[in-house]
């Protein structure tokens, strides 16, 4: 199969490179360069957006946020004048599910097919191929494109029709940052409370308090790892995807309010750019103290 893949970060390089393992012509563009070990594999730099969309029958984006894929499908010299008949567009960003369902139904117009397919994992996963894909798609589409998710990930559920994806992508963003709060106010009460931290996460692996976040990030939070799998930054765009479309649909999510508002004054101290696993050092400014 012909794949574009448009957004080639973090998460976009090792996703296209186990594309490419996989066998496919895979033809990539970003607004930085595309990676030479991209190349070297076998993977195609095209000059623009438009070059993929006219070498490729199903588009990749990865992108960080909302404008950023209606920019590439629908703005000045986007993939949407370009793209062919039966062509299919898969969005593996984490953007707005209501936008989602706007953009597809845009596509159809000129039968282009839409997928919306979110990931959890973060670089670990997408560089293991062991993802988490959360998809949003008819039936049909998505037996389609299936084949090309199992070169990515592990876990791979179709949750409904379009825009579902995207949801159910919100809701694992307020599970994650709810649970690296938790997490995060735990180990800092061990701390201050004079008991070794690593000791404490040890402990609690063993029960009901075990959890991936606990394992990873709280082993994150002790050692002062902050070098982002996920960027704080990302993590914020999320929630305010969580809360606008709660909004939309008159439910309160006051926990998920609390998680931005840490995550907010993390960005106001200069770590947007550290991992989200970070959101600790809010916690311990207004404590006054440092896990250690």
């Amino acid at each position: 199969m012909k794949i574009g893949f448009i957004g080639l970060g973090i998460m976009g390089s090792p996703m296209a490179g186990q594309l490419i393992k996989g066998g496919h012509d895979v033809y990539l563009h970003s607004r930085t360069r595309v990676p030479k070990e991209l190349v070297s594999a076998g993977g195609t730099a095209c000059k623009n957006q438009s070059e993929v969309a006219s070498q490729s029958d199903v588009i990749i984006l990865m992108l960080p946020d909302t404008p950023d894929v209606e920019k590439v499908l629908f703005g000045p010299n986007g993939i949407y004048d370009t793209l062919s008949k039966g062509a299919t567009v898969i969005d593996m960003s984490s953007i707005s599910p209501i936008a989602t369902r706007e953009f597809a139904s845009k596509l159809a117009l000129k039968e282009i097919g839409y997928v919306d397919a979110p990931v959890s994992g973060g670089e670990v996963g997408a560089k293991n191929a062991t993802l988490t894909i959360m998809v949003g798609a008819n039936e049909s589409e998505f037996a389609k494109v299936e084949p090309i998710f199992k070169l990515m990930g592990q876990n791979i559920t179709l949750v409904g029709d379009i825009g579902a994806g995207q949801v159910c992508k919100v809701a694992n963003q307020v599970i994650v940052a709810l649970n690296i709060e938790a997490v995060g106010e735990a180990l800092l009460l061990a701390s201050k409370a004079g008991v070794d931290p690593s000791k404490v996460r040890q402990a609690l692996m063993g029960g009901f308090a075990s959890s991936k976040i606990l394992e990873i990030h709280g082993d994150r939070m002790i050692k002062r790892t902050f070098d982002p799998g996920f960027r704080i930054e990302l993590h914020q765009k999320d929630l305010n995807l969580a809360l606008s479309t709660a909004r939309s649909l008159g439910v309160s999510l006051p926990n998920t309010s609390t998680a931005l508002e840490l995550f907010n004054a993390c960005s106001a101290a200069g770590d947007g750019a550290r991992d989200h696993s970070a959101m600790v050092c809010a916690l311990e400014r207004l404590a006054q103290h440092k896990i250690a």
